[in-house]
């Protein structure tokens, strides 16, 4: 089989690992350039084919006729994507059949940043998905699949590390169907799961007068290396980076950060509390005699203009 991939990150690394332990003849790499705002905590695709001796480039757009040139170049017999982060066109789709590893048990969580979004939902399993490419994404048939479990206090990190390996697992174990052509083609149901939208940072704002479950599920979801849960205070940000629901009874206290027998803690909208092991403003942790110094002075300063006056 002679291929050409589309790949980033760490599962893009380890799925052309596992192309060429299975003999697949690589022809061509398109990847990302990085982006130096990014928190780059993964895996180098252009690194790995350098090592390897891979001819790889970084288009900047997935669309550019230069590129469909270069794939039509290469020949291939097969095209795979791990992790690119463009949508390929029809007009690279028609070159050969192509095949996408996506980071959840299709047809669930398709779309973007699906590990994120199933911790988000508290989802209990999720997994690797190899399919069919399609113009519509993640909506081609399923080739393979394999399951890996949502621990309660696991983050979106940890889930994507189990993730990784899922992939890998997934393509090692088909690869040899899809050389000599056996490989099955299952349904992909769309009227289960649903499509997700890629997440910004401001999406991790807090929203304390949730239940904690649901927050707690959000600082899950988001925690580092990913930007974090937030919330502010009189004008500061804090980023909440170690936190787990607390096993203490629910409290009648205002939603929002406090400090209770000297440790900070979450209060959510149903009583209960998110014990913060760890948070940051501007970069630097706070402690809890920080934070009670800051809450006294946020509850001591006027509100208003006039206040200042009686």
């Amino acid at each position: 089989m002679r291929a050409v991939v589309f790949a980033y990150h760490n599962v893009g690394v380890r799925c052309i690992k596992v192309l060429l332990a299975g003999g697949v003849d690589i022809a061509l790499v398109v990847t990302h350039e990085d982006n130096p705002q990014e928190n780059l905590w993964f895996e180098s695709v252009a690194e790995l084919c350098l090592m390897e001796g891979i001819a790889h480039i970084t288009p900047a757009d997935a669309t550019n006729p230069v590129l469909l040139a270069q794939v039509r170049a290469a020949r291939p017999d097969t095209l795979f994507s791990f992790y690119y982060r463009h949508m390929l066109p029809a007009s690279i789709l028609e070159v050969a059949p192509a095949y996408n590893l996506h980071g959840s048990l299709l047809p669930q969580f398709r779309g973007r940043a699906p590990v994120n979004w199933a911790v988000l939902h508290g989802a209990t399993e999720t997994g690797a998905t190899l399919h069919a490419m399609t113009v519509k994404p993640d909506a081609g048939a399923i080739v393979a699949q394999t399951a890996v479990p949502i621990l309660p206090d696991d983050t979106a990190f940890e889930v994507f590390g189990k993730v990784t390996v899922a992939a890998e697992q997934t393509l090692w174990r088909v690869l040899p169907a899809l050389v000599d052509g056996s490989a099955p083609q299952l349904p992909n149901d769309l009227t289960q799961g649903g499509y997700f939208g890629g997440r910004k940072p401001a999406d991790g704002r807090i929203d304390w007068t949730q239940p904690a479950q649901q927050v707690y599920n959000l600082h899950r979801a988001v925690a580092p290396p990913y930007p974090g849960a937030f919330t502010e205070l009189n004008g500061i940000s804090y980023v909440v980076r170690q936190a787990r629901l607390s096993k203490l009874a629910p409290v009648a206290l205002a939603p929002g950060l406090a400090v209770l027998d000297g440790a900070i803690v979450g209060v959510c909208g149903d009583g209960r509390l998110l014990a913060i092991a760890s948070l940051y403003a501007n970069d630097q942790p706070i402690s809890a005699a920080q934070l009670q110094d800051r809450l006294t002075a946020h509850v001591s300063t006027p509100n208003t203009i006039e206040e200042k006056f009686i």
